[in-house]
Order: structure tokens, then C-alpha cells, then sequence
């Protein structure tokens, strides 16, 4: 049984979905499932990557990283001083995601950082250092290095003070 993020999965269960795993890894399981069905009738394919398209369903690197960028821009647009109804809206929003996000083992895991970890919706400096610090945690799990939470502004918001964002 394949690992996936240390996990064994199914080559066929809902959670080893394109959306699951990085494009690299399905492709290596897709092989070796026809290699292993088919061993007898097809002979080794070469052991190279295909060209990526551009216009391919998205696997799990590029579901999360396009999400991120959805949940940081959200929360450096977030008010300052936001209505409650703001504050129940976003807190909904991230308890919706996690019941629907395509990836089940992402999600799984978001539910579990929200109840341990609930959104901090006071205003957007908090919402965004919330957020900063749940993105650190799936990064360090995954083996990313950590952003510096002091920058989130910088980089969500305001854009570089080097002026490269201009």
C-alpha cells in the first residue's frame, strides 16, 4: 500500500483522488497500477515525467496553494473593526470549507484545527495571524519551511516594501 504524507492509502480509495495527492505521485500510482495489471501485455514505460499542461485538473499542491492565496487575500481584506455579522460570516465560511474541500484528509484535518483552534475574527491584524500560524502548522507537516507571521501583512496586503509588488 502506498505512503502519502506518511499515510497509507488505497490506490483506489477517495482519499489517493488527483486532488489528494501532488500530480508526480498519482502519475507514479497510475503507472504502477497499469504496470501491475497489464505486466504480462505492456512492456516498461520510460520512467520520465510527462510535459504538465497548464489545463489539467488541479492536484493537491495546486488546490492548496490556490486556496491559501484565497484564505490570505480574505483575511488581509477582512475590517478592521468588523460588524458581527462579519465575524460570524468569515467563521462560517472556514467551518463550510472544511466540509467541502475536495481533499478528504485536508479537511479532516482542517475540522480538527478549527475545533482545537477557532478562527480569531476580532479583526483582520487577528484573522490574518491566525491564519499565518494554521498555514505554518500544514506547512511544517508537510515539510515547507515557516513563514515569518511578522510579514503577513506585507505579503497578503500591502505587497513588498522593496516596492517589487508595485
Amino acid at each position: 500500500m502506498p505512503l502519502i504524507d506518511n499515510k497509507k492509502m488505497e490506490l483506489n480509495s477517495p482519499e489517493n483522488c488527483r486532488t489528494c495527492v501532488d500530480f508526480k505521485t498519482w502519475t507514479k500510482q497510475q503507472r504502477k497500477a497499469l504496470s501491475t495489471s497489464e505486466k504480462k501485455d505492456v512492456k516498461k514505460q520510460e520512467q520520465t515525467e510527462p510535459p504538465r499542461r497548464d489545463d489539467c485538473p488541479w492536484d493537491k499542491d495546486a488546490l492548496g496553494r490556490s486556496t491559501w492565496g484565497l484564505l490570505h487575500t480574505m483575511a488581509a481584506t477582512f475590517p478592521n473593526e468588523p460588524s458581527s455579522q462579519q465575524q460570524n460570516d468569515i467563521k462560517g465560511f472556514f467551518h463550510i470549507l472544511s466540509r467541502l474541500y475536495p481533499c478528504e484528509y485536508c479537511a479532516k484535518d482542517f475540522r480538527k484545527e478549527l475545533k482545537e483552534h477557532p478562527p480569531q475574527v476580532k479583526s483582520q491584524q487577528e484573522l490574518s495571524q491566525w491564519l499565518c500560524k494554521l498555514h505554518n502548522k500544514v506547512n511544517v507537516k508537510i515539510g515547507k519551511p515557516e513563514f515569518d507571521c511578522s510579514k503577513v501583512n506585507e505579503r497578503w496586503r500591502d505587497g513588498w516594501l522593496d516596492g517589487s509588488c508595485d
